[in-house]
């Protein structure tokens, strides 16, 4: 039998969720459940994380 070929890794590219101007900040919130450690990602209508599946609905304008 042939062996699959394996799909190369994208790097993560943590780089982009941190800001640093003067001082190295977080552009993210955290998640209230996992910690300091996981960042929220934000959507169009909400924000959610994507270790545990929490998720925040945004306000309506």
């Amino acid at each position: 039998m042939a062996k699959k070929q394996k799909k190369p890794k994208k790097p993560s590219q943590v780089w982009k969720l941190y800001d640093s101007k003067d001082k190295l900040a977080r552009k993210n919130a955290s998640c209230p459940k996992c910690g300091p450690g996981c960042f929220m990602a934000a959507h169009k209508d909400r924000v959610s994380c994507g270790k545990c599946g929490y998720s925040e609905m945004s306000k309506k304008q």
